[in-house]
């Protein structure tokens, strides 16, 4: 199990070499990447058993150079499964192929990916398993086979479940809680739950340090895995003081929880933020502005860091 917290962000490989600023900062001011897009299924193998490594490589290369660690993202999301795969196809021929691919990606990056997003956005806002194709033809048992094989590829890496919407105790977070717990009692290797974080200026979370811990006490670790703070645009002095104060807010409840290991925040800068593309009306999500100036939110987290003890093993911290 790594010590201390890693502190991240989410890149994207092809401003590595296409933007040198990007990369620079990238290197310098984070202990751990995750790869945005390049380890997604449908990113991977866009063709059957057809792989497109040069993404993920390139990304892994780039960690490696910088003493950074890599967390993998992700082996099965619910909106990233590739248009080859048929709906149509047997249970047997759909569970060949999961397993395939989860097999093929874990070992190739055996002994270089800290840990891995296994399950990604599984649930449904009541907290049950999402209406997927995985369930339609597979049953609730495939979570736990996702698990299995991934541990199979790699014993030493440290496995996730992440979702979106379980900061607080809602009933999401709740079935989350549940489904964890049933998995743990069952012998699957579920190593830790990732809770995305992302979250817009005016949210008021509540008792996130409760709901990190309550996942904690089943024996698991807890990351903060995509954090970013959207801003109605435009954006004005008092709404980037309070996205710093939610950024602060989110830092100092891993902070407070032991088995928080790792915060990571997704992407860095507005210039390559996802946010404007999905969220209209909305922007400014990133620690650095779009011309690579650190924002309030930055200067936040580096004073959290600062004024608070490092735990045993120290805090990988940017700045």
């Amino acid at each position: 199990m790594p010590s201390g917290v890693r502190i991240g962000s989410a890149a994207d490989g092809r401003w590595l070499s296409l933007d040198p600023e990007y990369a620079e900062l990238l290197g310098s001011e984070f202990g751990a990447v995750t790869a945005e897009n390049a380890m997604k299924w449908g990113n991977l193998e866009p063709s059957p058993d057809v792989y497109a490594w040069t993404g993920a490589d390139q990304l892994l290369t780039f960690a490696e150079q910088h003493d950074q660690a890599v967390y993998g993202h992700t082996l099965l999301g619910q909106n990233d499964v590739p248009k080859w795969v048929d709906p149509a196809w047997p249970a047997a021929r759909l569970r060949t192929v999961l397993r395939d691919h989860v097999t093929t990606v874990v070992s190739r990056y055996r002994g270089r990916v800290w840990a891995w997003d296994v399950v990604n956005e599984a649930l449904d806002e009541d907290g049950s398993l999402r209406d997927t194709l995985w369930l339609r033809k597979l049953g609730p048992g495939y979570v736990a086979d996702v698990f299995r094989w991934a541990h199979a590829a790699d014993p030493g890496a440290r496995l996730f479940i992440n979702d979106y919407g379980v900061e607080g105790r809602t009933r999401k977070a709740d079935g989350l809680l549940a489904m964890v717990r049933d998995l743990r009692r069952a012998g699957v290797p579920v190593d830790g739950v990732g809770f995305q974080s992302h979250l817009q200026w005016d949210d008021r979370p509540r008792d996130l340090v409760g709901n990190l811990r309550r996942f904690a006490q089943l024996g698991v670790s807890v990351a903060i895995t995509e954090l970013d703070v959207r801003v109605e645009l435009p954006e004005t002095p008092a709404k980037l003081d309070r996205q710093a104060a939610l950024y602060r807010q989110v830092l100092k409840a891993c902070l407070a929880v032991t088995e928080c290991v790792s915060f990571t925040v997704w992407g860095f800068t507005d210039a390559r933020s996802w946010i404007p593309g999905y969220h209209e009306g909305y922007g400014a999500a990133c620690l650095f502005d779009a011309a690579l100036v650190p924002k309030p939110a930055y200067a936040a987290l580096i004073d959290e860091l600062r004024r608070l003890p490092p735990r045993s093993g120290g805090v990988s911290s940017p700045g």
